[in-house]
């Protein structure tokens, strides 16, 4: 049987790419001359914002209803704005600020695509290492244009975990989730960027990704790089009014999937 392909997807996801490393090009720049930006907080002081961020999200919003004029669009500085496609893109112009402001270069541009509350496009770009995750839905997904496979042998004892942690969940929370997963014989690293590090999962470079409360512009497009490669990831409520609120965020490699849901609790 001859599988027809979706136009409509495949379009959106030339978009997606292109979009991609044009708003990580204009983060860039800004990461070059970051000593000049003005950095505002949000929840506290680790939560930060600058007119880079804004800038970059107001690029894709533009790309985004230049061609597709019915698609809705959530944005983490700008929110929703609801469309009549059926399609929603999901975008975080930079995941990863704190890193960004401090001259680190674990940050990205993470843009997704939503139809019927389904994470059916996933790219996300590393400026700074010139990586280009990308993943649609029956397509497979890539890192610069090579096919991602995940490895059924990497568990959380032979390979290494992402762990994230933000001002939503309690110190003794994460502190916990990192017992259980050194006590059952795995590690972990967190480079400040939830987004980058789940398209690390999908690459392989990470086993999983544990994240106890995370928002819809941070983990969908790693959802989808995750899915097409793939491996497991719990549910996220990505519709209605679950789309705009936060949630936990697993994804992992197929041998590792029993013990982290067990080191999540969910």
């Amino acid at each position: 049987m001859t599988i027809q392909p979706n136009l409509e997807i495949e379009a959106r996801f030339a978009l997606a790419k292109t979009a991609a490393q044009e708003a990580g090009a204009l983060a860039y720049r800004y990461f070059q001359q970051r000593e000049t930006l003005v950095i505002e907080t949000k929840h506290d002081p680790q939560d930060v914002v600058s007119i880079a961020d804004r800038e970059v999200e107001q690029l894709l919003r533009a790309r985004f209803a230049q061609t597709f004029p019915g698609d809705g669009v959530l944005g983490e500085e700008y929110g929703l704005e609801e469309g009549t496609s059926g399609f929603t893109w999901v975008v975080d112009p930079i995941d990863g600020t704190s890193p960004f402001v401090n001259g680190m270069p674990n940050w990205c541009v993470s843009i997704a695509l939503l139809q019927a509350g389904r994470p059916v496009v996933g790219v996300i770009y590393a400026p700074c290492h010139n990586e280009l995750y990308a993943a649609a839905d029956g397509l497979g997904a890539s890192l610069n244009d090579r096919n991602l496979s995940l490895d059924p042998a990497r568990t959380i004892r032979n390979a290494v975990t992402g762990i994230g942690a933000n001002n939503y969940v309690t110190p003794a929370l994460v502190a916990g989730i990192v017992e259980r997963l050194l006590e059952a014989g795995g590690n972990f690293i967190r480079n400040g960027s939830g987004a980058l590090m789940l398209a690390y999962v999908a690459a392989g470079r990470l086993v999983g990704y544990y994240e106890p409360y995370m928002h819809a512009w941070d983990c969908l497009a790693g959802y989808c790089l995750v899915n097409e490669a793939g491996g497991w990831c719990h549910p996220f409520p990505s519709q209605g009014a679950g789309l705009v609120k936060g949630a936990p965020v697993l994804a992992c490699a197929p041998g590792a999937v029993e013990d982290l849901r067990q080191i999540a609790g969910i």
